[in-house]
């Protein structure tokens, strides 16, 4: 019996692979061209992988040649050395690319939520947010997460200190909404917000735990129009799937 013939993402995994070999032996750095007819790579594919290996960091560029980028040096990293954002931003462009809508780690700042990582749907129809965008606990699924595994002094304070504006007709504010929430959240494992915090669209976020830590969630954003019960039950397993691959 025959071998199989490798699929095209098997080929295309090989030949970055490849790129990145013969770039790491030639440590003067390699032209496109000389790339391309050593490894016997049409120029117009090897055009792609040596954009995305330079915008990964594991190439970098010095006029025309490649050289080995920084991001080769994280492989090798020890665990310690890798920050939150290193440990978090594979599995968001895991998520994003399977849903293709556009997907985020958030952390906890004050009483806000911050995106620490996030990759945008490509879809027309999508919502986007930039890293570094905060948004208050009480209207997005990932702060409500962070809000409702607070120490009980801190939720007393939180629930004191804020004044929980209503972002849209559908925005619970009320103390006794979201500590319903909130209970709700901690008893299911995950946290669903349905145009809480911008009309037309909807969140869903898990935990993240590190050493018994809560350090943040992962969340995806969808617009209401293509947010249904079986896309939902697939938001929520993938989202747990990579809550659980985090060490």
């Amino acid at each position: 019996m025959n071998a199989p013939t490798a699929s095209n993402p098997v080929k295309s995994a090989m030949r970055t692979l490849d790129v990145i070999e013969y770039v790491v032996a030639h440590r003067q750095g390699a032209v496109a061209q000389e790339i391309a007819g050593a490894l016997a790579i049409p120029v117009s594919s090897l055009s792609y992988l040596l954009a995305t290996l330079t915008e990964r960091g594991y190439l970098t560029r010095e006029g025309r040649r490649y050289l080995p980028g920084p991001g080769l040096q994280r492989l090798r990293a020890p665990e310690t050395a890798l920050t939150l954002e290193d440990r978090v931003a594979p599995l968001v462009r895991a998520l994003r690319s399977e849903l293709n809508e556009t997907s985020s780690f958030m952390v906890r700042r004050g009483w806000e939520v911050e995106a620490l990582v996030t990759e945008a749907s490509d879809q027309a129809l999508r919502y986007a947010v930039d890293p570094g965008t905060r948004r208050p606990l009480h209207a997005l699924a990932a702060g409500k997460i962070m809000a409702a595994w607070l120490p009980p002094a801190e939720m007393e304070r939180y629930f004191a200190e804020t004044e929980r504006a209503k972002l849209t007709p559908q925005t619970r504010t009320t103390e006794g909404e979201l500590r319903a929430d909130f209970a709700q959240i901690m008893a299911t494992g995950f946290s669903l917000a349905q145009e809480e915090a911008t009309v037309g669209i909807c969140g869903m976020a898990v935990p993240v735990w590190i050493d018994e830590q809560l350090a943040g969630a992962f969340s995806v954003a969808v617009p209401a129009v293509r947010f249904d019960e079986q896309l939902a039950e697939r938001v929520r397993q993938l989202l747990l799937r990579v809550a659980g691959a985090v060490k």
